[in-house]
């Protein structure tokens, strides 16, 4: 039985699934079998933050310290350098937890790749990493990235929520941001905390106001002092969840499947 603690999670094209966990590395499941990569088979660190897979079937690991990418056979790992990023063909490792770790990884439509860091957010091109900036200054702290159908960069971190067309920026919050996500039907919906406060709430961006100074922003839930995750299934439902459990909300009601009374 494995007791490590999970952090990530990620099924792939192939209907894989891969497991991030805090200090055991990576376990990678076929269906049928458990196969765990850690720093001993060329992952850059044990403690895997995010999972991402690429166009051409590769896999990210954001970890502590910068990023592995793993082709099916080996790794190819990218380190954080203050506020540098750059490919490693050394074979290091690092065998304790690391200032960055990488908390998001997108391949964008143009196939550049983003990296959210605790540190500076990062581009790559496939040769060169670039510091993401805005007015000069570098987007520090992003915990979640999302490219919309429409092409656009979402950012957000303890610099709120930002939305970014190629040309121009947009902040739509101030508060700290955790993660986002966009439906089926544009919605822009994020994990953040309320009014600057250690209150967290989930909430949804109406995707046809989003061109607008001030959307239609809609309070769906509040989540105590956190909420992680969010899904939406193939049914349209928006599933979340917080330390106190899974939540589930189906355009009408929260349900929530720790609570017994499942209260809204």
């Amino acid at each position: 039985m494995i007791s490590a603690r999970f952090f990530s999670i990620l099924e792939d094209r192939k209907g894989n699934l891969w497991f991030g966990s805090i200090g055991s590395g990576v376990y990678y499941y076929d269906g049928k079998t458990f196969q765990n990569f850690t720093t001993k088979e060329g992952l850059l660190n044990n403690e895997v933050t995010s999972i991402y897979e690429d166009k051409k079937g590769n896999i990210w690991f954001g970890v502590s310290g910068g990023a592995s990418r793993y082709d099916g056979k080996s790794f190819r790992n990218y380190i954080i350098d203050g506020n540098s990023m750059n490919e490693d063909r050394t074979g290091k490792t690092f065998p304790n937890r690391c200032p960055y770790e990488v908390n998001s990884i997108i391949e964008d439509k143009k196939g550049k790749f983003w990296f959210a860091t605790r540190g500076n957010t990062f581009t790559y091109d496939g040769k060169t990493f670039s510091v993401f900036t805005h007015n000069d200054k570098p987007f520090k702290n992003v915990r979640s990235l999302i490219e919309d159908k429409k092409g656009n960069i979402w950012l957000g971190g303890f610099d709120g929520l930002w939305c970014y067309d190629g040309n121009t920026f947009m902040c739509f919050t101030k508060n700290f941001v955790g993660y986002i996500l966009e439906d089926e039907k544009g919605n822009i919906w994020t994990s953040s905390q309320r009014d600057n406060s250690q209150v967290w709430a989930l909430f949804r961006y109406d995707g046809k106001s989003l061109s607008d100074k001030k959307p239609t922003v809609t309070e769906i839930k509040s989540g105590g002092n956190g909420l992680f995750g969010i899904l939406e299934t193939r049914d349209g439902n928006i599933w979340f969840g917080s330390m106190n459990g899974v939540y589930r909300y189906d355009g009408k009601t929260v349900t929530d499947f720790k609570n017994k009374d499942n209260q809204k």
